[in-house]
């Protein structure tokens, strides 16, 4: 969900607070040799439905840019999964396993993105009776008075049963030290994991070197995460890809001209940014606000008269505006 610490807890207080997400999993403990097979389902007719569920969580791999890492795990959880059924179909043993996960790094490098393809996976190959979904605050997890926060943790781990937990920028528990009511928090959450042990997938996410910290303090923690990924910052070329995907699903497009001031600007800002660059995020607070720009430039210029539907798609470098820096939250 040291040193370096420090420094990064700095940098947080700087940063606006954001929402912590929440994905939840299966009330019933994903013993892979118990939960994986159709019982109704031949082997054969397993496999092919299997391979099938890939292929369509594949695709929606295949649409995130880059994040070649995370790719390569989720398809080892799907060949862990897969092989834990042909075990058991052979009368081997095959040993529950524990999935819960960190995920290090800067924000919109696809960390949430992620956390969704991996619960549909569960979801469809058995392990996870419902794996949804639930985004919530710091402020939904911590109380106002003692004994307030486990009461509100445990409502959720509640509700996360039978899903994955995920918490985003989860150091925030810990951002107040030892005498605030996030600590509570960390320490239900802890307690939760062991009492209802594989009953639900708990995924925190949040900035490298804050998790760090953040898994620090409670030394029950590091050990219960036996997945942890980082998420890399994307490069810029990586980012204009990103952007002209953005674009397209709005049904606009980039004039080359503009794509070439996107991406000078994008090489300075990355090379000068003082803080933790947002990636796709930034990005996708440049599309929108040059769409408001489009939109104003084509009321000014045509007035009430259509200007024609390839006008309509087209951003110019006029609609590009990044002299000054875009909302990053």
């Amino acid at each position: 969900m040291q040193g370096r610490a420090m420094a990064g807890s700095g940098r947080s207080e700087e940063r606006p607070s954001r929402q912590i997400n929440v994905i939840l999993r299966s009330s019933e403990p994903p013993v892979i040799s118990q939960t994986v097979s159709e019982p109704d389902a031949s082997p054969a007719v397993t496999d092919k439905l299997q391979q099938g569920v890939f292929q369509e969580i594949r695709k929606e791999l295949d649409q995130l840019v880059g994040l070649d890492n995370i790719k390569t795990l989720v398809y080892e959880i799907f060949a862990l999964l897969q092989v834990a059924r042909l075990r058991t179909d052979a009368g081997l043993l095959s040993e529950a396993q524990v999935f819960h996960m960190v995920f290090r790094g800067n924000p919109g490098t696809g960390k949430t993105t992620v956390a969704r393809i991996i619960a549909k996976l569960f979801q469809k190959m058995g392990v996870l009776g419902k794996g949804h979904l639930i985004e919530v605050e710091r402020a939904d997890l911590v109380g106002e008075y003692i004994g307030h926060t486990a009461q509100k943790t445990r409502e959720l781990v509640k509700k996360a049963m039978g899903g994955i937990l995920f918490i985003d920028e989860a150091y925030s528990l810990a951002r107040g030290g030892e005498k605030d009511f996030g600590k509570e928090a960390i320490d239900t959450l802890v307690k939760a994991m062991e009492d209802h042990k594989n009953q639900f997938i708990l995924i925190l996410a949040g900035y490298s070197d804050e998790m760090e910290f953040f898994l620090d303090t409670n030394p029950g923690l590091p050990s219960r995460f036996p997945i942890q990924i980082d998420f890399p910052d994307y490069s810029v070329d990586q980012l204009i890809q990103i952007s002209e995907m953005m674009v397209k699903e709005r049904d606009y497009i980039l004039m080359p001209q503009a794509i070439l001031k996107l991406k000078q600007h994008l090489l300075a800002e990355k090379a000068e940014s003082l803080q933790a660059f947002s990636n796709a995020r930034y990005v996708r607070n440049i599309i929108e606000r040059s769409i408001r720009q489009q939109a104003v430039r084509l009321l000014n210029q045509y007035g009430g008269s259509s200007p024609g539907k390839l006008e309509l798609m087209t951003i110019r470098t006029e609609d590009l505006k990044v002299d000054k820096k875009p909302n990053s939250t």
